[in-house]
């Protein structure tokens, strides 16, 4: 039984220890990738967050953008200029979650 508790107290020290790692590494090709795209399609964007939620195999992003091009738009639409920016990278993925806002003023 203390062997169990050993190897799972192992296990969670590495997981931990690769999250850290991922969590203070540079962004992966398929981040850096995207944020440019979303930077060309929104140069006035205040913030922005590109982050692979797939563990780094690019399968799966998540985005955040706040922009003044989103202001009178409904969120379903502000997605969709999201999309379409991104169109030919979201055939490659097998989910996308996206996150915008407007600027406070």
């Amino acid at each position: 039984m203390l062997s169990i508790s050993r190897f799972l107290l192992k296990n969670q020290a590495v997981l931990v220890s690769r999250q850290l790692q991922r969590t203070l590494s540079s962004q992966t090709d398929g981040e850096t990738r995207i944020a440019q795209l979303l930077k060309e399609k929104f140069p006035s964007a205040t913030s922005l967050k590109v982050v692979d939620i797939s563990g780094g195999c690019g399968a799966m992003y998540e985005v955040h953008i706040e922009s003044n091009e989103f202001k009178g738009k409904r969120t379903i639409q502000q997605h969709q200029l999201v999309n379409q920016a991104l169109k030919e990278e979201i055939q490659g993925m097998h989910g996308l979650r996206i996150f915008t806002d407007v600027p406070r003023e």
